[in-house]
């Protein structure tokens, strides 16, 4: 299901097709939840550990630069683990960690949460037939978790704590996975307070010069729909976009975009990123 601006967030299923780029369809806002999220303290001391090993023994890094996941290999005592490191980082209060360590605790929460879903679902073609309703939007909106005492979405997660309390940071968006091949990738290792600066760095690099993110053809540039479906973040316009586009591009598509001025389409595939 690879899906343009026009189709993607309505859920259609037409292939995407070049053609001049228009408005930007509505997305989830940046908007605090809850006060209390926007609390923090001096601790740093999330042990990540058990994801880490979850990510390493199944994330598969390809030779064309996408990381697929081996949800139907994931054995019954790692399933129990992995739901484990879920239930201890909900019961415990993110507020009391700094800064860092909270990002990365968010981050590592909504992409566990995320792939524990699409096991308990699986086999699936994508996450878009998890939950949702009669539609099939999406699990998104459904209260999947419950953080300290108040239930929480994955959109809640995103929209409503990491942007609004990071001032929509960008990388964010490069960072939260959604289980799907034109998502930027899930890594092989979890975010922590040390490493979530060259991450998040990271991340932006490898998805924007991979073509999902951003490729310019015979003069054209066509974007990943994040891009789109989020330009707030990266700008507000086709300007902003390229402008961010072009701190982490590299090679040809640092020569690519020297020379367009705006984005001609975008596309984004929603198939599940399975192996």
């Amino acid at each position: 299901m690879k899906l343009s601006r026009r189709s993607a967030l309505m859920g259609m299923t037409a292939l995407a097709i070049a053609a001049p780029a228009a408005s930007a369809l509505a997305a989830p806002s940046s908007s605090l939840i809850d006060g209390y999220w926007n609390a923090s303290g001096s601790a740093d001391n999330v042990d990540h550990s058990a994801w880490g090993s979850f990510l390493s023994s199944y994330v598969r890094p390809g030779s064309d630069g996408v990381n697929l996941v081996a949800y139907g290999s994931v054995s019954d005592a790692d399933k129990q683990v992995l739901k484990g490191y879920i239930a201890m980082l909900e019961s415990s209060d993110p507020t009391s960690l700094t800064r860092d360590a909270q990002m990365a605790y968010w981050i590592n929460l909504y992409n566990a949460k995320t792939v524990d879903l699409v096991i308990d679902a699986y086999p699936v073609s994508s996450i878009k037939k998890i939950k949702g309703g009669l539609f099939n939007t999406g699990p998104w909106d459904e209260k999947v978790m419950n953080v300290a005492g108040r239930p929480l979405s994955l959109n809640d997660v995103e929209h409503g704590i990491l942007r609004p309390v990071w001032n929509n940071d960008p990388r964010i968006h490069y960072a939260v996975n959604c289980a799907s091949i034109g998502c930027p990738n899930l890594g092989t290792q979890p975010f922590t307070s040390a490493n979530l600066a060259s991450l998040l760095d990271q991340s932006a690099r490898d998805f924007i010069n991979h073509p999902r993110g951003a490729d310019v053809s015979s003069g054209r540039l066509v974007i990943s729909s994040i891009f789109e479906w989020y330009q707030s973040d990266f700008g507000g316009n086709d300007a902003g976009v390229i402008a961010h586009m072009k701190q982490y591009a590299t090679g040809s598509l640092a020569a690519g975009l020297a020379n367009v001025s705006s984005v001609y389409d975008d596309r984004y595939d929603w198939n599940l990123n399975a192996i």
